[in-house]
């Protein structure tokens, strides 16, 4: 099986679809729905998109979730098999390009809360890839997704599978404009879930046994 051909499905999936009966209909879905590569309407769809979800686990499957946005076009499609975006400094702790280091599958979710109510999942392999050799490969990127900051990497993923998720409970969201300061006794990003005095100091990161650190996988 080559990373552009349709996944087969996992053993968990089909022990569960034969326990619960559905095995025929996903089987169905599986034919008809799920892409080993980017149709035109996925790559016109991604382009359109402000925001996606991603998923990423460490070596050991320990599992993270994040979200990124920007504006139309900040994942960039550069072609049927390949999706680029850009990592920007955040808070410093990589979570989720620490755990492209040690395992390299992702996933990503697309939603469109506004217009048409659906989704796109696309499931693949990244790597982290300098700014500069990046812009170098496809100097069609775009250069103003984060105005007056520079990437310092972009996570380069080879689709292996794409497929829709369904309208059904998807809620319609009217785009608004971002309130100009926040919301009278809005504690701080950094104390909205955790006040200062709930801080906990007795809890420090511990490494798997046999792990050791890993350099950030470019190029």
């Amino acid at each position: 099986m080559t990373s552009h051909s349709v996944p087969s499905q996992s053993i968990g999936e089909r022990q569960l679809q034969s326990r619960l009966g559905t095995t025929h209909q996903a089987s169905g879905f599986y034919r008809r729905q799920v892409q080993g590569s980017l149709t035109s309407r996925m790559r016109e769809f991604i382009a359109r998109q402000t925001m996606v979800f991603i998923s990423t686990a460490d070596a050991n499957g320990a599992c993270d979730s994040s979200f990124r946005a920007g504006p139309p076009g900040f994942v960039s499609v550069l072609d049927d098999h390949t999706l680029t975006y850009p990592e920007y400094r955040g808070n410093g702790v990589m979570a989720s390009a620490g755990n492209l280091t040690e395992n390299p599958h992702i996933g990503l979710l697309f939603m469109d809360f506004t217009h048409h109510h659906i989704g796109l999942h696309v499931n693949g392999i990244a790597r982290l890839h300098r700014d500069v050799d990046q812009r170098l490969a496809y100097p069609q990127l775009p250069v103003d997704t984060a105005p007056g900051r520079r990437p310092d990497m972009w996570v380069h993923i080879v689709v292996e599978e794409a497929y829709v998720h369904c309208s059904k409970h998807i809620p319609h969201l009217e785009p608004a404009a971002r309130p100009r300061s926040a919301s009278a006794g809005r504690p701080k990003d950094a104390e909205y879930f955790v006040p200062p005095t709930e801080v906990r100091h007795d809890r420090a990161p511990v490494p798997a046994p046999g792990s050791s650190p890993q350099a950030p996988i470019y190029g």
